[in-house]
């Protein structure tokens, strides 16, 4: 790696990694060689230079002796810039093109097309390179925090039932049952508390999330959550542990916290005092220096009336009321006779909490309904028949009935949060590999038309619309 030759004047070092630059003063040719861990400059004698010809990003390999450099030109800005290779072997492993876009500028001035099209490319750039190790480095100290407090890294699958869960899910057609259809996971939220019922008490897990909504210039259909579940806990206790987890992961990569504890706002409060139940509290100084201002909002009405312009709503509360955050919520103790009976729908209140971060909502859970007649009843407001209840969630109801614990969780938006730390202003920055804001993939081209023969095993046509 670069970095080894540090301290390693007189040693021999094999260095593998890509042209960066190259500039040639004619007698000498100086090769500044990229990897992982840095840039190193090589130096290429008057014998070796004529043939010794580059391009940047090629990929290369040097041979060479670790020397000081002359003091006058000691790099200051780099990690290795007292030091230099005196290139002895060189290999070149693959030669690059000129490259369609510009990696050496932070990479806003390019198009969204563009930058997305090469997004390989466009990932080589410093400050990518930077986000992509703090997302890393973020996930990890968030990993970490949930094993020292005993919970237990499990993954849900992928392939699952069409339920409501507040948008439309992507289908996936079965070939060997012809004419059903798997859905692609909304979130964990079904199987993490199925998990309750099996006694595992803990949870966790860094969870892949897809959900066919309309393309927002910040948002696709993919996102990646933090996805917690705890039996035997209270909204407080869920909020402390949390708190706790976000803090220390935060810290862990120098993140600057606002308040050692984050305060609380009612739902009523925040719309009084902010106008939003998303609001940034911090001052313009803190605006510049990247601080984050997390807070905590609580005490949500559980439903809303159905918002017509919006299709999934619709479809979802057939009797003009729908959950405000999802349908699996506890209604707070006072409110749950209320709640049983269907009496005032529209003054419930659940144990819903939302943390929110510099205008941002960045997490969102609430104590679960763990018993059948409760989620039976949230259901019954939205309008459902007992028909369609047992369709929509009867698995879930089942398996209330066999003992499922008190429970309660949250999800935290990974990509979000890593946005939030890194001081970008586009989730996209924050994702190695984005959709567009127009809903397409990154590099590849999809969706995209697929042959006729795996339609006509699959037992389907496709009519235009």
């Amino acid at each position: 790696m670069a970095k080894q030759v540090t301290g390693k004047i007189g040693e021999k070092v094999l260095l593998l990694g890509w042209v960066d630059k190259v500039r040639d003063h004619g007698k000498l040719k100086f090769v500044d060689l990229r990897d992982r861990s840095g840039i190193v400059q090589c130096v290429f004698s008057a014998a070796m230079s004529g043939d010794a010809v580059f391009s940047a990003e090629d990929v290369v390999e040097f041979v060479g002796d670790v020397k000081s450099r002359p003091e006058a030109m000691v790099n200051p800005n780099l990690d290795t810039g007292a030091f230099e290779v005196s290139v002895e072997k060189y290999s070149v492993l693959n030669a690059s093109k000129v490259l369609p876009i510009p990696i050496d500028t932070d990479g806003h001035e390019i198009s969204e097309e563009l930058r997305l099209k090469y997004r390989y490319l466009d990932l080589k750039r410093a400050r990518m390179q930077r986000i992509l190790r703090l997302r890393s480095e973020f996930t990890k100290a968030v990993r970490q925090n949930l094993h020292n407090l005993d919970f237990v890294e499990i993954e849900t699958p992928i392939l699952t039932k069409s339920t409501k869960e507040g948008a439309r899910d992507f289908i996936v057609p079965s070939r060997y049952y012809p004419g059903r259809f798997f859905a692609l996971p909304q979130s964990p939220q079904q199987y993490k508390q199925l998990l309750m019922t099996a006694g595992v008490e803990r949870y966790f897990q860094i969870a892949k999330c897809i959900r066919d909504e309309d393309p927002r210039a910040d948002r696709g259909y993919e996102f990646t959550q933090i996805d917690v579940e705890m039996s035997f806990v209270n909204r407080d206790e869920v909020m402390a542990a949390m708190e706790g987890v976000i803090k220390d992961s935060v810290t862990s990569v120098d993140g600057k916290l606002q308040n050692a504890d984050f305060p609380v706002f009612t739902y009523k409060e925040a719309l009084a005092k902010f106008g939003a139940d998303k609001f940034d509290l911090r001052t313009d100084e803190e605006k510049k220096e990247n601080v984050l201002a997390f807070a905590w909002v609580v005490d949500f009405p559980f439903f809303k009336k159905v918002d017509i312009k919006d299709a999934a709503e619709v479809l979802d509360g057939k009797s003009g009321w729908t959950f405000t955050h999802n349908p699996f919520s506890m209604p707070k103790e006072e409110h749950l006779k209320r709640h049983l009976s269907g009496d005032r729908v529209d003054d419930i209140l659940t144990t819903q909490y939302d943390l929110v971060c510099n205008g941002y909502e960045v997490g969102g859970g609430s104590i679960r309904a763990h018993r059948p007649e409760i989620l039976r009843a949230t259901f019954k407001i939205m309008g459902y028949s007992d028909a369609e209840v047992e369709q929509a969630v009867g698995h879930m109801l089942e398996a209330f009935a066999f003992g499922t614990p008190p429970h309660g969780g949250i999800a935290f938006g990974l990509d979000r949060l890593v946005v939030l730390l890194s001081g970008e202003k586009s989730v996209k920055e924050a994702i190695a590999f984005p959709m567009t804001s127009t809903g397409r993939t990154s590099v590849m081209d999809a969706p995209a038309a697929v042959d006729d023969s795996l339609l006509k095993e699959l037992g389907i046509t496709v009519s235009k619309k």
